[in-house]
C-alpha cells in the first residue's frame, strides 16, 4: 500500500522551487533595468521577453535540483545537507543560465548585474520557501495528513528503541502500528508476521525489520509481501555498530558484497579537509598572529618563571601520538607536571580523585592561574593548536585531542581514533565541559560517522558563537 505523501511533498517542492527562481530573477531583471535605470544597459529587453527566455531555460535548472537530490525523500529532515545543496544548486543553476545565453548566441540580461542579482534573491526565496513547507509539513502530521504507517519486525532491543525514537507522530510523521516479537507496554505486540496482517486495519505503507529469522522462508515471505503489497522494505541490524560510518554495496567476484567503513572521511573527502585545513588555517594565523604576539608578552610578564607554551602527549588519528602546542595557563610552580603530581604538590592529593571522577573537569581548578583563567574562558589558550594544524597533527574540526590516559577509558576510542582530532568538534560546540565525559565521546563518535563539509562549516560557524558567548567555559 503506497504512501503518496511523499510524492506529494516533492511535486510541491518542484512547483516551489519553479516559482520561486522565476520571482527571483523577475525582481532582479526589475531592480536593475526599472529601479537603476540610470544605469547604461547592455541591450534593450523587455519584461515579457526576459520572462519567456528564462521559463524556456528554468527546466535545466530545476534537473540540476533533481540530480543534486533536493527532491529525494531523505534530504526532507536534513536542514543543513539541504542548505549546502541549496548553495550548490544556485551556483550551477546560474552557471546553466549563462551557458544557455551562450548557445542561444543572443542577450539573454539586458545587465550583467541581472544574474548577480538573480543569484543572490534565488537562493534565499529557495531557501525561505523551503522553511515555510517544512513547517507547514510538521503542521499537516498534527492533522494526520501525509503519515506514513509503518510495522517493525524483530525480537531484539533495537525494535523497542526505534519504535520509541519515531513514536512522535507529530515530529517523525510515522505511526507505529504494533511490533512483531517484541513486547512492550508502549506498542501493540503481535506474536508472528502472519498474526499481524490478519490484525491489522490496514497494510503498513513500510516493514523495517531488525532481526532475521533463522528460517529464510519466513525472511522470504515479509520481502515478498512487502513487493506485492508496494510496501517499502527497510532492514536495520540489531548490532547497529557494525553498519555505521561510509557503507558501500559493491559486486566483489559477481556477489553483492557490503562495505563498512568507520568514517565517511575517506578517500576524496581527506584530501578536501586537509587543503581545507591549510587556507584557512594559514588565514587565521595572519590575522591573528599579533593576538598571539600579545598573548604570549602578556604571560611572560605575569609569570617569568613559566613557559609560554604548554606542550602535551596527545593523541589524535590512527592512535598516533603528538604534543600539542597551547598557551601555558597552569601556575608556572605546576607547570609540566602530571595531574596527580600537580594535585600533590599543591597540598590537595585527594582532589585529583575529584577531577579524574568528573571525567577531567574541575570547576575550580586550583591549578591554574589568573591569567589561565581568562585564556580558558575567552578560548585564546587554544590558538597555538593553528600551529598543530599546519603540522598535520591536527584538524580545524574533528574529535577532541586527549590524553591517552583519558582516552583509554572509553571502550570506543577505535572509532574516535579513526580520524584527526580537532581544535573544535561537536562537543565543544554542544556545552563544551558542561556535559559529561561520556556526552562528550558520543558526540565524537556521532561526528566521525556522519562527517561532510556542510557538518565541518556548521561547527566552525557555531564555535564562533559558543567562544563569544562563552558558554561552557571553564
Amino acid at each position: 500500500m503506497r504512501n503518496n505523501a511523499s510524492v506529494f511533498y516533492s511535486l510541491i517542492l518542484v512547483i516551489g522551487d519553479a516559482l520561486a527562481l522565476t520571482a527571483a530573477f523577475s525582481v532582479a531583471y526589475t531592480i536593475r533595468v526599472k529601479v537603476q535605470d540610470e544605469l547604461p544597459l547592455i541591450e534593450q529587453i523587455t519584461a515579457l521577453e526576459f520572462l519567456y527566455t528564462f521559463l524556456a531555460v528554468l527546466p535545466f535548472w530545476l534537473l540540476v535540483h533533481a540530480a543534486i537530490g533536493l527532491y529525494r525523500k531523505d534530504i526532507y529532515e536534513k536542514r543543513f545537507v539541504e542548505l549546502g545543496r541549496l548553495i550548490t544548486g544556485a551556483f550551477i543553476g546560474i552557471l546553466v543560465v549563462i551557458g544557455y545565453d551562450f548557445v542561444i548566441g543572443g542577450e539573454l540580461f539586458p545587465a550583467r548585474l541581472v544574474p548577480v542579482y538573480g543569484f543572490g534573491l534565488s537562493f534565499g526565496l529557495l531557501l525561505l520557501f523551503r522553511t515555510a513547507t517544512r513547517i507547514l509539513r510538521r503542521l499537516l502530521f498534527r492533522f494526520k495528513v501525509g503519515i506514513s504507517d509503518v510495522l517493525i519486525i524483530g525480537n531484539t532491543d533495537a525494535s523497542i528503541d526505534l519504535a520509541r525514537i519515531i513514536s512522535d507522530t507529530k515530529t517523525s510523521g510515522i505511526r507505529v502500528m504494533g511490533i512483531v516479537g517484541k513486547k512492550s507496554p508502549r506498542f501493540k505486540y503481535f506474536a508472528s508476521f502472519e498474526d499481524a496482517i490478519k490484525k491489522l486495519p490496514s497494510h503498513p505503507h513500510g516493514i523495517i525489520h531488525t532481526e532475521l529469522y533463522k528460517d529464510d522462508l519466513k525472511n522470504n515471505e515479509i520481502v515478498r509481501f512487502a513487493q506485492e503489497n508496494h510496501v517499502s522494505y527497510r532492514f536495520m541490524p540489531g548490532n547497529s555498530n557494525l553498519f555505521v560510518g561510509n557503507i558501500e554495496v559493491d559486486l566483489f567476484a559477481g556477489l553483492p558484497m557490503i562495505a563498512v567503513h568507520q568514517t565517511k572521511l575517506i578517500g576524496w573527502g581527506r584530501i578536501a579537509k586537509r587543503l581545507f585545513d591549510l587556507f584557512f588555517t594559514s588565514l587565521a594565523l595572519i590575522v591573528l598572529s599579533p593576538v598571539i604576539a600579545v598573548i604570549a608578552v602578556v604571560l611572560k610578564i605575569s609569570d617569568p618563571r613559566g613557559p609560554v607554551f604548554f606542550r602535551q602527549v596527545r593523541l589524535t588519528r590512527f592512535n598516533r601520538e603528538f604534543k600539542v602546542f597551547k598557551f601555558r595557563t597552569h601556575r608556572a610552580d605546576i607547570s609540566g607536571l602530571s595531574d596527580k603530581a600537580a594535585f600533590k604538590k599543591l597540598g590537595k592529593p585527594k582532589l585529583y580523585e575529584t577531577y579524574k571522577n568528573n571525567g577531567y573537569v574541575l570547576a575550580k581548578d586550583p591549578r591554574i592561574s589568573k591569567v589561565g583563567r581568562f585564556l580558558r574562558r575567552t578560548s585564546l589558550d587554544e590558538l597555538p593548536q593553528l600551529f598543530n594544524v599546519i603540522l598535520g597533527d591536527l584538524s580545524l574540526v574533528g574529535p577532541r585531542t586527549l590524553i591517552p590516559a583519558e582516552l583509554n577509558t572509553y571502550k570506543r576510542k577505535h572509532a574516535i581514533l579513526s580520524v584527526k582530532a580537532g581544535i573544535t568538534g561537536l562537543a565543544q560546540i554542544s556545552g563544551r565541559e558542561d556535559i559529561s565525559f561520556e556526552e562528550r565521546r558520543r558526540l565524537d563518535v556521532y561526528y566521525v560517522q556522519n562527517w561532510s563539509f556542510v557538518l565541518d562549516i556548521s561547527i566552525l560557524l557555531r564555535t564562533i558563537r559558543v567562544v563569544l558567548l562563552g558558554t561552557g567555559a571553564k
